[in-house]
């Protein structure tokens, strides 16, 4: 019987004629009321007549205003003023057309009309709210009582935000939620009542957890970076208090908070920081009305280069990748999104330089961002030709291209595995810095050389930034560990030791376009990535942020490292210094300079030996050009111990 009443509503039209019931009710009693309840002289009078045309003008006044057609259960302060304003509409007709048509035309006369209206307006409308308000607390009452399991929430913070969540979940929830109470830094909110409901210091949550039996903590998604909410969350976490995020109240869809929205807090949302301020003015002064190259626009950080480069309304953007399902992807969210915006889709190789030629020629781009790469380290040491070709090649020919059609900048994406590289992809992207530094020390008589008419110098400014990790990037450790505590499945963890820098996707690309602007060619910018993070404690992380116990629910395996991969990354090498920029997250790597000519020669001769699949004397050569490359848990380890033994 319970769940038949839950999942039925009434029929608008019972609704309809139960508000016509009690408002005419209500005006008959009024109507007594004032005729000092004298009957035989009131049905003697034009009575009927009144009640006739009240119920009338007011059947027609609530259908019009559809206050029939909400659903009782979730009735707010607006059906409230609907009520309201819909027996006051009511009563300002009738009393129009009483004075303008039936005493003076009809002659029908009646007790005092205006003060009836006036005792009619208060009882008809509080029996009205009241009704709502008696079946919506019904309504409750019964999923209350009705729902199996309960789930006892506290909300962070106790302000008009947090009483906005307490109100959808309770209205929300089908009874599956009970409010324990909120909790709040504010010790002058402390200890006091909000709806009912205690608001508790964050310093006592240990027990108000125990106390209450607590089994989530609530927190808005919009803003997880405050010290305070982030301690309170790590102990919640450590209690194995699971943590959800609501979305600002905004989002909600016709002010009701859906189940769906009601999400696990992910690991991402805990290893965020505080929000950059970027130079957007700047940024919009380099983009606007420009026509941008984006490579690798299909990845993790291309894709969102294009979203964040769309934003500043350029002439067009080239999106470029040889992915053909996700680019596809990109171009339908893009178009979407941006509906007036010039989105020109091109699939292709980087190594193919015809390819690039015929796009260079025919787009013309003012400004290349280059992210298009070969990134697993395990998997390029295993085909180190094609990493040489992706990374080092294409770069080159990307490059060379820039120059060619007086690009006016060209931001090469990069890696802090660039720095002391212990593996092959570490030293392709390290060559590519080398190389697009080298550029900038060109002479004027080479430049002209490179010119496509050699009557023009060309003035491209080549710029490098360098990050580690980026979180929840198509690959990376965060999506796997996930996939495999949603299997159930150990976790695997290379070594116990292993640690990483990480930086939100947008992040990374806000403060790609900030270097873009800042820089005038040359550069290695290097982020602040802030403390890096032990990928064990990552994983315990993940996994009890998922209600689980490390070690009983899902255990963690140590695999051992994998082929050139190294324990700790590092942004700088020992011979490289920093210096500051005007953003205090961006810094300039101070590092050698190479000769244009020898480092084009030394390239020249590693794509020559990677044609003859030679992969040793390819991997040699890059160690010659890099001579701080020392290959970890890798084969090419041989190479380094024959240098040292020559």
């Amino acid at each position: 019987m319970n769940s038949f009443l839950l999942n039925r509503s009434l029929p608008k039209s019972l609704i309809l004629l139960a508000d016509q019931v009690i408002t005419t009710w209500a005006f008959i009693f009024s109507y007594f009321i004032i005729a000092h309840f004298e009957f035989s002289q009131m049905l003697r009078g034009h009575f009927f007549i009144h009640v006739g045309v009240y119920a009338l003008i007011n059947l027609s006044t609530f259908y019009a205003m559809r206050i029939h057609t909400g659903l009782i259960r979730y009735s707010s302060t607006q059906d409230v003023v609907r009520i309201f304003s819909g027996v006051f509409a009511t009563s300002i007709i009738y009393s129009s057309l009483v004075c303008f048509l039936l005493d003076p035309v009809y002659h029908i006369n009646s007790v005092n009309v205006y003060v009836v209206l006036l005792i009619n307006f208060f009882i008809s409308s509080s029996i009205l709210v009241l009704l709502r308000i008696g079946a919506k607390n019904l309504f409750h009452y019964i999923k209350r009582n009705t729902t199996d399991k309960k789930v006892n929430v506290l909300i962070y913070g106790a302000n008009g935000y947090s009483i906005l969540v307490k109100q959808a979940l309770e209205t929300s929830g089908m009874g599956k939620y009970v409010i324990a109470g909120f909790v709040d830094e504010n010790s002058n909110k402390v200890d006091k009542d909000i709806h009912q409901k205690r608001v508790y210091h964050i310093n006592d949550i240990e027990k108000v957890i125990q106390r209450q039996k607590v089994d989530k903590l609530v927190v808005m998604s919009e803003d997880l970076r405050t010290d305070a909410k982030k301690e309170t969350i790590e102990r919640c976490v450590e209690l194995g208090i699971k943590v959800v995020t609501v979305p600002p109240a905004e989002q909600w869809m016709s002010g009701q908070l859906r189940a769906s929205q009601i999400q696990d807090l992910r690991i991402e949302d805990l290893l965020q920081r505080p929000p950059i301020v970027i130079e957007n003015e700047q940024i919009s002064a380099d983009l606007c009305g420009k026509h941008v190259l984006i490579t690798g626009a299909a990845g993790s950080i291309g894709s969102e280069i294009v979203r964040q480069a769309l934003a500043y309304n350029p002439a067009s953007v080239i999106i470029f990748d040889q992915a053909e399902s996700p680019l596809h992807e990109l171009q339908l969210e893009v178009e979407e999104q941006f509906p007036d915006a010039n989105i020109i889709v091109s699939i292709g190789n980087i190594q193919n330089f015809n390819r690039m030629y015929t796009l260079f020629k025919e787009h013309t781009p003012d400004i290349v961002y280059h992210a298009a790469a070969y990134k697993h380290v395990p998997m390029m040491e295993n085909n180190p030709s094609e990493a040489i070709l992706t990374n080092v090649l294409g770069t080159k020919n990307l490059a060379d291209l820039s120059m060619t059609f007086d690009v006016e900048k060209f931001v090469m994406i990069s890696t802090d595995k660039a720095v002391n590289p212990t593996n092959i992809m570490g030293a392709s992207k390290r060559i590519a810095e080398i190389y697009i530094q080298s550029l900038n020390n060109v002479g004027k008589e080479k430049l002209q050389r490179i010119s496509a008419d050699g009557k023009h110098l060309p003035q491209t400014k080549f710029i490098t930034t360098r990050f580690g990790n980026v979180l929840g990037s198509n690959g990376s450790v965060i999506p796997r560990f996930r996939a495999q505590i949603e299997r159930g499945v150990p976790i695997t963890v290379t070594h116990p030791d292993i640690t990483r820098y990480f930086m939100t996707i947008p992040e990374a690309v806000q403060l790609v376009l900030e270097a873009g602007t800042m820089g005038n060619g040359g550069e290695i910018f290097i982020f602040d990535m802030g403390e890096p993070v032990k990928i064990v404690d990552l994983a315990k992380k993940m996994i009890k942020l998922a209600g689980l116990t490390p070690g009983v629910d899902i255990d963690i395996v140590f695999t051992g490292l994998r082929p050139g991969e190294k324990l700790y990354e590092e942004l700088l090498s020992e011979e490289e210094t920093t210096i500051p920029t005007h953003h205090k997250k961006i810094k300039i790597s101070k590092v050698r300079k190479y000769s244009y000519n020898q480092v084009v020669n030394d390239i020249n001769e590693l794509i020559a030996l990677n044609k003859n699949n030679e992969d040793f004397h390819a991997v040699k050569k890059m160690k010659d050009i890099v001579p701080e490359f020392l290959s970890k848990n890798s084969k090419y380890e041989e190479l380094d111990e024959l240098k040292r033994t020559a």
